[in-house]
């Protein structure tokens, strides 16, 4: 899946999911207010949907529910700030290595203007990232 906002006419990729993690825009659902982000499907999938309520429900009856909870929340907390710090401080090549690193599952399944988006480049610019490493 695709997490991506559109910014000033533009769909910016902020994120990818892979099958059996979770795709949400937890500050929305956090927070219950409207979401500014798109969640898409890339390829053929089937979703589980639980509302606040019934998470609720399940940090408090089931056992170690709550850990679970936020033992999830800090790893996507920390995979964000990640992610932030090196859009910043990182070259664009470095970026894609990230990338690689971060979602190795699934770069042959992504299109490369989605990847070129979620690292700040265009799909020009990463065409030569990509023919730059593997010549290197």
């Amino acid at each position: 899946m695709r997490h991506y906002i559109n910014y000033d006419g533009k769909e910016l990729t902020i994120h990818f999911s892979e099958e059996n993690t979770f795709a949400c825009d937890y500050d929305s659902f956090i927070s219950k207010n409207k979401s500014n982000k798109t969640i898409e499907a890339l390829e053929e999938t089937e979703l589980y949907v639980i509302s606040f309520n019934d998470l609720q429900l399940f940090y408090k009856n089931v056992q170690y529910g709550d850990r679970f909870g936020r033992l999830l929340l800090e790893e996507i907390f920390t995979s964000a700030i990640r992610h932030i710090i090196s859009v910043h401080t990182d070259t664009a090549e470095q970026r894609y290595l990230n990338f690689l690193y971060s979602f190795k599952h699934l770069q042959q399944r992504i299109p490369q203007f989605y990847i070129a988006s979620f690292i700040g480049v265009t799909p020009q610019s990463l065409s030569r990232i990509r023919r730059r490493l593997v010549h290197n």
